[in-house]
């Protein structure tokens, strides 16, 4: 029996998505757990995978369009069965031509010079351009039309580092014609050194997402703030002995060890893994870790689901391969979405500590800062410890400071004493 896929919601608070390509033609086989097609959210480019399994009978909504969260993008079926489209091709038609007319074309966005290796003054390609979902992206963003581009991947593939280059050509070309018809910029100096000059470009789509989605937080959600210090060398000495065992790809991080921590502490705080929905309080009832990791242009929250059943090892590799998704620009819908607390780790940067913003909807949002060397007094002796200092934001409405506090005595204990992390 045939089945609509239908443009999915991938964020509690997304209400539309831009189809960027499709992965699969009309009349090819797809089965199920594939990818189907590149979706372009607030947060990141996609793939999404099918939930049907067999032939993609028809694809109704074109590359590049701009489609609503609930309408059908696409029809799965057996080869040989009758399927009745008009009715979805024709909503699908309307939502198309929506689209169009709300987003300018590539031809009505005024491009920038490019290097004469890279691009040529008539398209290169006709049909589908080949190009990784990040290339697609930073191209949206500067006007660069990729049908002009000269890939350098394997196959003529457009590459984040082809765009790179154009974008650096440009700037340099746009910077040299404002000098010649002497356009007035801010110069500031530094010693005998070269001329800084003033360049403004709008806000990145992720960026506007998170100043958004960040601002709502702190407007609407009263947050308040505990930290604490813990005594890390226990684990620091631990991971050393494990990491001694695994081969090099497969070594912990600490930021593995502190997930699997803070999911077993979260067991016993069911207020800090709830999400207030409207007038309702919801419990969830698995721990997912969120992530936060920086990619290009801003942060995206990998989700770690099942923290604490999981085993360390399994931990650090599903967020390796989450962590370098994202990075790579081709994360999956499940790695970002549907985390119910959120972890921030600074530690790699030398931050003393810091405080982070809540991700709506979730209760809490815990911030580590970097392990330091420090003296520490015990029983009226000094010795070096290595401390690592976090702190917790948190929903009021939710939880209030002596719970909080109380989370992170647990998460104390499973820190301070790790060989529990690895039973």
């Amino acid at each position: 029996m045939a089945a609509t896929v239908i443009m999915p919601k991938l964020g509690f608070d997304m209400a539309e998505g831009t189809l960027i390509r499709w992965l699969r033609a009309e009349g090819e086989e797809i089965r199920k757990g594939e990818a189907l097609a590149e979706i372009e959210t607030d947060k990141a480019t996609v793939e999404v995978e099918s939930t049907w399994e067999g032939i993609v009978r028809k694809l109704l909504v074109e590359a590049g369009a701009t489609v609503p969260v609930g309408i059908p993008i696409a029809v799965i079926g057996t080869r040989d069965e009758k399927i009745e489209l008009e009715s979805l091709v024709g909503r699908a038609e309307k939502v198309g031509e929506a689209g169009a007319g709300a987003r300018p074309t590539q031809e009505a966005r005024t491009s920038a010079p490019a290097p004469s290796s890279l691009l040529g003054d008539e398209p290169q390609r006709v049909g589908l351009v080949h190009a990784s979902p990040l290339a697609r992206k930073m191209a949206e963003e500067s006007g660069i039309d990729l049908g002009r581009l000269k890939g350098t991947g394997p196959g003529g593939r457009i590459t984040k580092r082809d765009l790179q280059a154009v974008r650096s050509t440009s700037a340099e070309a746009v910077a040299s014609a404002e000098a010649g018809s002497r356009v007035r910029l801010t110069s500031l100096r530094k010693g005998s050194g070269a001329p800084r000059t003033e360049r403004r470009e709008p806000l990145k789509r992720l960026r506007q997402t998170i100043g958004r989605r960040m601002t709502e937080s702190k407007q609407q959600v009263p947050h308040f703030y505990v930290t604490r210090e813990f005594e890390m060398g226990p684990l620091l000495s631990l991971r050393a002995q494990v990491n001694e065992l695994l081969p090099e790809e497969e070594k912990l991080t600490v930021n593995d060890f502190l997930v699997k921590a803070v999911a077993l502490a979260l067991a016993g705080f069911p207020n800090l893994n709830a999400s207030v929905q409207g007038s309702e309080l919801v419990w969830h009832g698995s721990i997912d870790v969120g992530v936060a990791v920086s990619v290009e242009g801003g942060l995206l929250n990998v989700v770690c689901r099942e923290a604490d059943v999981k085993p360390l090892r399994l931990i650090s590799a599903e967020l390796r391969e989450m962590i370098g998704r994202a990075r790579e620009g081709r994360v999956r819908s499940q790695d970002v979405e549907g985390s119910t607390f959120t972890i921030s780790n600074m530690g790699m940067f030398q931050v003393e500590n810091f405080i982070a913003i809540i991700n709506p909807p979730e209760a809490a949002i815990l911030a580590f800062g970097s392990i330091l060397e420090s003296a520490v007094a015990e029983q009226g002796q000094v010795r070096v410890g290595q401390r690592m200092k976090a702190t917790i934001s948190a929903d009021h409405r939710v939880t209030d400071g002596s719970e909080a506090a109380r989370f992170l005595q647990a998460l104390a204990g499973c820190l301070e004493q790790p060989l529990q992390l690895l039973i």
